[in-house]
């Protein structure tokens, strides 16, 4: 195998722990040195939890998975994870579907709905990049949504299917090309894309999804003479490596004799499964299952794969019924440290994921869609991810009961905040002519260039309320669940760069969004007790504004709840904590200043000299035509993303290449 000796956890920063944040890096590490499993680290927002989480890290050095309850808080963890760890593998694992809509049958109405998916492509290659880092390598930190419980194929099938290539190695192109395609790799004579390969007689290049560059191997003969890493739009080399290994391209890839194996079960379950059916004179119900079953039992022996796979993924596994599947957890080593990010929302959230799935599949078995195999490709339930859990320290401003109870009281706090800020003033108006008030509050904040967050109770009165504060001129724009991950953390950022001044939103304001521009967090129907406004959401509310030296936080309500006495009182207790700790020790307020980050994907990659290789190479004429086009997106990526330079130079770049047709 390929030496998979990996760099040290290298933490960089230009900051240093302050006293508290010192004490809880100390804490926090003794315990899982010792073998203390759970434990709850409780930081009030601005506290620095994220960097506290880093240094552990470090001092640790062992693979982490950092587990967010939406993917959009993923995405802004992983980005300053990236930073922290600009070294070593960090990565990102999330839902690839920007739209979802799962396979399922309505008894009622006789209606089947198809399943139907549009997957991220990026995000899809995100998902890839960390399997295979966490295979391949010990410094990887890998931020995942709880979609990373779900079924993905076992790691040890995933890693066998893997095979290297070295220098000097005898290689038969014909062999080489069957397995990549077994490998799900699309042979691609044009456009060289990720998860694709592509042979021009003694070159073969290979677009490994995971990875950003391809790798192009030139034979001599049968023999593998070099093997480079090169760019992908133009092909030029990048650099030589001696060696390289190959993963698949997707995740369920199994042997030929494990199909064999497999398809025959289908058969001798798919008989039983009749014979049930017809026994009880539900004949319909047998026609449609051995329809399907046979079609796809064709598909798997003839090209190894059939649609919807992964609902027949315990036979490929050899797992009995009901077992676990595989989740990425099964993925790390048995060692490895697990962070729960807001596990007060998290938690419930992996808790809850099981049975809907379950009822959902039983229907469609109960007549006649699937298998009973279908209820083996799963999320895991709550025990099940209990026993998966590494050292695990849940992380919130305010843990549950269950989280404390878990880690059996093992609570380190973190109350004080390095910038020395105070929790937000909080002050309850009625909600008479409150939409006026509120137009006031917004003009007098903006006046100031500061933001605001209005978070509503409802999708109605929040995209009501965007259109009216629009219409007196206010650029806002409305957060939703409808739109996908990147759109989301891009809103976000907008607001950061004032492109937008306001963002109204329903549950999307909460946790761990990291906005330091936004002074003015404004609550409506703060007195409806529920879900969004309990106790523990509106402290978490409340905490969006505490990054703003100015930071307050305006409550419209009939009334004053439990909910909001709770709220306003825990705010005020840590608001007198960080006082008397700025007076200690000399501290005056200050408003966090953070870099606002590029977007999450569609990131132009460092510019190369296409010019300088064109004059060097002479490639024909409809290559340079070709490269043109490609750059000209890329420009207009980084005009989209503000990044002026970068478009500048490519748009330099695009000049000269066409000065030279």
């Amino acid at each position: 195998m390929i030496d998979r000796a990996s760099k040290k956890l290298k933490l960089v920063s230009n900051y240093t722990p302050s006293d508290d944040q010192r004490i809880a890096i100390d804490s926090i590490s003794t315990n899982i040195e010792s073998g203390i499993e759970k434990q709850v680290l409780l930081g009030v927002t601005g506290s620095g939890k994220t960097y506290v989480m880093a240094n552990i890290i470090e001092k640790l050095d062992r693979p982490t998975l950092i587990l967010s309850h939406n993917k959009t808080l993923a995405a802004q963890l992983y980005e300053e994870f990236k930073e922290f760890f600009p070294e070593n593998a960090v990565r990102y694992f999330v839902s690839y579907y920007d739209y979802y809509q799962p396979e399922a049958y309505i008894p009622g109405k006789d209606m089947y709905i198809e399943k139907e998916a549009d997957i991220n492509k990026e995000i899809e290659r995100f998902r890839l990049s960390s399997m295979n880092a966490i295979r391949t390598r010990n410094d990887v930190i890998i931020v995942a949504s709880v979609s990373c419980i779900y079924n993905i194929g076992s790691p040890d099938d995933y890693e066998k299917r893997a095979f290297e290539l070295r220098v000097g190695d005898t290689i038969r192109i014909s062999e080489l090309s069957r397995e990549l395609v077994f490998m799900q790799y699309q042979r691609d004579l044009t456009d060289l894309v990720p998860g694709s390969f592509r042979i021009n007689g003694d070159v073969i290049d290979i677009f490994v999804p995971y990875n950003d560059f391809p790798y192009r191997l030139i034979l001599w003969g049968e023999e593998l003479e070099e093997i480079h890493m090169i760019d992908p739009l133009t092909k030029q080399k990048l650099r030589s490596v001696s060696e390289v290994e190959i993963f698949p391209a997707k995740n369920f890839i199994f042997d030929k004799d494990i199909i064999q194996k497999a398809t025959d079960q289908m058969e001798i379950d798919l008989k039983d499964r009749l014979d049930y059916f017809r026994r009880f004179g539900r004949e319909l119900e047998a026609q449609r299952l051995e329809q399907r079953t046979i079609y796809d039992i064709e598909m798997l022996r003839e090209v190894g794969y059939c649609k919807g796979m992964e609902n027949y993924s315990a036979y490929f596994e050899g797992r009995p019924p009901g077992s676990p599947p595989y989740s990425l957890l099964d993925y790390f080593p048995s060692n490895y440290l697990m962070f729960i990010d807001e596990s007060h929302i998290t938690i419930p959230q992996v808790g809850g994921m099981y049975n809907g799935d379950r009822i959902r599949k039983q229907t469609l078995i109960d007549y006649g869609f699937r298998l009973h195999s279908a209820l083996d490709n799963r999320p895991l339930n709550f025990e099940e991810f209990r026993a998966k859990q590494g050292y695990t320290t849940y992380v919130s401003a305010t843990p549950n009961e269950w989280e404390m109870n878990d880690s059996q009281k093992k609570v380190t706090e973190l109350l004080t905040r390095p910038t020395g800020l105070l929790d937000p003033i909080v002050e309850i108006r009625p909600t008479e002519d409150q939409i006026d008030d509120v137009i006031d509050e917004v003009r007098k904040t903006l006046s100031k260039k500061q933001r605001v967050l209005i978070t509503t109770l409802t999708k109605r009165m929040a995209e009501d309320l965007s259109t009216f504060l629009k219409d007196h001129g206010v650029k806002v724009h409305y957060l939703h669940s409808d739109q996908d991950t990147v759109e989301r953390v891009e809103v976000l950022r907008d607001l950061r760069l004032g492109v937008y001044d306001v963002v109204v939103g329903i549950n999307l304001l909460r946790e761990g969004l990291d906005l330091p521009e936004v002074s003015l967090v404004i609550i409506l129907d703060a007195d409806k007790e529920g879900f969004l406004r309990s106790k523990t959401s509106l402290v978490q509310t409340i905490g969006r504004a505490s990054r703003h030296v100015e930071g307050r936080v305006i409550m419209y309500a009939s009334k004053q709840t439990d909910s909001m006495k709770y709220a306003i009182s825990e705010t005020a207790r840590r608001r007198d904590y960080q006082a008397e700790y700025n007076t200690k020790h000399g501290i005056e307020p200050t408003t966090i200043i953070k870099e606002i980050r590029e977007k999450l994907v569609d990131k132009p990659e460092t510019t190369n000299n296409y010019t300088e290789w064109v004059e060097k190479n002479h490639p024909p004429e409809k290559d340079i035509r070709r490269l043109i086009k490609d750059l000209e997106e890329k420009m207009l990526v980084a005009a989209g993303n503000l990044q002026f330079e970068k478009a500048a130079e490519l748009r330099d770049q695009i000049d000269d290449l066409k000065e030279l047709i």
